[in-house]
């Protein structure tokens, strides 16, 4: 491997640009300004990186926007350092040249080592930030230098270089149990609950503690939602010496005041700056079998107790302890806290709050000391944990705990759209089960879907009795569907492959086109068709493609044209007819269209049906040999009248098919609006 972090493969440029390892082939074959190699070692051809990059501006090629191009060849050196010099050592030395340049506004390239390791004598004279981290090898700070001064130009910032840092962490290899590890989702939920400008004095300043302050990602995340981070002041503990120093050091260059900030190395928090107004804190990550659900608690009984009046507190710690079922001891714990009557809310979370570890189910407590008066003797539980974490969510969430916060509990005021308003004392004769909501949320039995779910189910079936009526009409206009198809006798029909039918210009095979996931818009203009929608994984017109986009995109594209048949056999085969057209498909699925001008032409219909009767039975179940591909497929050759007959029969099948299908649709309607009103107890039968 070259020593020099901004050298690519084609594979890392196929990377680096977001495209298929063989596009990258491609433009070097086809381009002649492609950059030409720098160097070989063995069968891998190694390109400049910065030449690379700066092509891919110019010519506006691959799918990586032009302004993340730079940040990404700087994220692929961090990757092949990280390999070489280790991801934590990578992440502290880096760490601390921003840190120093951000101290001493100069450059960092172009200087020695002992004029670096002076500068940082210098500014960090006590070793609070950085001094340790460069000067324990004076070289690889040195090497590094221009590194930095590549990631502050793609950031425009050290404060934003080492956020871009931050960010890619964890593909450079920098994880662990002890780091921490939200989602971004969850993050942004947890600002948004913790509401710091909510909490800031007349002064207009905010005190923020961080017990386990990890990376310092939550403490982070308020400081930036300050409109100016010099008001903050942060009071943070960490055990971890190394991830404490990452945290002084993140904190510092998002803005906060070297002298309001105070993190310190230990477990616990000793107040120095001032009487937080607002705690936030995510609990370290301990194993199942080796989590201790009381000790969890009692972390949660010592953050109650940094909570002075006015002051909130938001916790994400285990499920388990938080909101699951417990024993006896910790189940006491839990109904003493809870009795502190400084528990604001609860919130069971949906999996995936920790990307890195998907089985690790998380919640979220709210603590406040000096509630409003209509929460007395109530908390506010929320069970989110069936529903995706996205923005509306996030914001509905936050505004119903933040609501809450702010107006506690009466009548015709705000109800809560994922939980409920539940006394203390229902908690405590539910004593040890789960913290969930005892029901449905009020809003949702109120909701307006609710209140109409008796006139939607009258209107489905209404349009159930008209798609009735359609039926029996075509059936007494056209008779029962009789398609006289009879045993074949006398010589078999004469058979032709796909290949031949293709040759004889009978059949033209078209190409599906690659649409990467980013260009996929529900709200486009264009239906995409690939084997989801073929082999009925996935409803037709779920997914979609807005035209410009294709047009700007995949030059090359083209559309359906009526009656394609469009089939697949990478997870099995499957063919369906575009009768519409006007769409795309995707790879690997592919077209056969019909060639109606030639003599003995096929139909679309007949061409499917001979296809589900032949290729559906290639591989036999249980073979382990692939089945012959579909242009191997061997059809019966059928004369012009009977492939004329058969789509007769065949386009009558489909009419009447489409007319009981719009009675299945009512009838799903009536079935699933009944399940959800009999469910939450808002329906009922009608008695004589």
């Amino acid at each position: 491997m070259p020593s020099s972090p901004l050298l690519l493969s084609l594979a890392d440029i196929a990377a680096l640009a977001r495209v298929q390892r063989p596009v990258t082939s491609t433009w070097v074959r086809r381009y002649p300004d492609f950059p030409v190699p720098v160097s070989q070692e063995g069968n891998r051809t190694w390109y400049d990186g910065r030449a690379v990059a700066n092509w891919l501006v110019s010519t506006g090629r691959g799918n990586t926007p032009a302004d993340e191009i730079g940040p990404e060849l700087v994220a692929h050196g961090l990757v092949r350092l990280a390999e070489e010099f280790g991801a934590q050592r990578l992440v502290q030395v880096v760490g601390g040249l921003l840190c120093l340049q951000y101290m001493d506004d100069k450059p960092l390239s172009n200087t020695t080592q002992d004029a670096l390791l002076t500068r940082a004598e210098r500014m960090d004279p006590d070793d609070e930030f950085f001094l340790r981290e460069l000067s324990e090898d004076p070289a690889l700070s040195a090497h590094l230098a221009p590194v930095v001064e590549d990631l502050i130009e793609a950031a425009y910032t050290p404060r934003g270089a080492h956020e871009y840092l931050m960010g890619i962490r964890h593909r450079l290899g920098f994880t662990g149990p002890d780091t921490g590890s939200l989602s971004p989702e969850l993050r942004r939920l947890t600002a948004r609950v913790a509401d710091p400008a909510g909490h800031t004095t007349a002064d207009g300043t905010l005190t923020i503690a961080g017990p386990n302050a990890l990376c310092g990602d939550l403490l982070h995340d308020l400081v930036s939602a300050l409109d100016d981070p010099e008001d903050a002041r942060v009071l943070a503990a960490e055990k971890n010496v190394e991830l404490a120093r990452l945290t002084r050091r993140r904190l510092l260059l998002t803005g906060v005041p070297e002298l309001d900030l105070d993190v310190q190395e230990g477990t616990e928090l000793e107040e120095g700056i001032a009487d937080p107004d607002l705690v936030v804190t995510l609990l370290p990550y301990q194993a199942g079998e080796s989590r201790s659900q009381a000790r969890v608690l009692e972390e949660i009984e010592a953050i109650g107790d940094l909570l002075g009046p006015g002051c909130t507190a938001v916790v994400i710690g285990p499920a388990d302890a938080l909101v699951g079922a417990l024993d006896t001891r910790e189940a006491q714990i839990r109904s003493r806290l809870i009795r502190s009557k400084l528990v604001e809310s609860v919130t069971t979370l949906p999996g995936g709050a920790d990307p890195s570890r998907p089985g690790y189910e998380c919640a979220i407590w709210t603590l406040r000391r000096g509630q409003v008066a209509n929460t007395e003797g109530r908390v506010l539980v929320n069970d989110i944990s069936a529903r995706p974490l996205d923005d509306q969510v996030m914001r509905t969430l936050a505004d119903d705990i933040l609501l809450w916060r702010a107006e506690g509990h009466h009548l015709g005021g705000h109800d809560p759209r994922y939980g409920m308003s539940v006394t203390i004392k229902d908690l405590e004769d539910r004593f040890g089960e789960s913290l969930v909501p005892p029901g449905p949320p009020v809003s949702r039995l109120l909701s307006q879907a609710v209140r109409d779910r008796p006139a939607l189910i009258a209107e489905a079936e209404a349009r159930l009795a008209e798609a009735d009526k359609r039926a029996r009409a075509h059936t007494e206009s056209a008779g029962p569907l009789r398609g006289g198809l009879i045993r074949r006798v006398g010589p078999a029909t004469e058979r032709v492959t796909v290949n031949t039918l293709i040759r004889q210009n009978r059949l033209v095979p078209v190409k599906g086109h690659r649409i990467t996931d980013e260009h996929i818009d529900p709200a486009g203009q264009l239906d995409l068709i690939g084997p989801d929608e073929i082999l009925g994984r996935a409803q037709r017109g779920s997914r979609r493609i807005d035209r410009l986009v294709l047009a700007a995109e995949y030059q090359h594209a083209a559309l359906t044209e009526p009656g394609d048949v469009v089939y697949t056999t990478a997870t099995g085969f499957g063919v369906m007819i575009d009768h519409e057209g006007a769409s795309v498909v995707c790879f690997p699925a592919r077209v056969l269209r019909v060639n109606r001008e030639t003599r003995r032409a096929l139909t679309p219909r007949v061409l499917a049906l001979l296809l589900e009767g032949t290729v559906s039975a290639n591989k036999p179940a249980g073979a382990v040999r692939a089945g012959r591909s579909i242009g191997e497929a061997s059809l019966p050759d059928l004369h012009p009248k009977e492939v004329e007959r058969l789509d007769t029969f065949l386009a009558e099948a489909d009419q009447r098919r489409a007319l009981l299908d719009a009675q299945y649709a009512e009838l799903d309607t009536i079935r699933r609006l009944s399940a959800a009103g009999f469910g939450d107890g808002t329906l009922a039968v009608p008695t004589d």
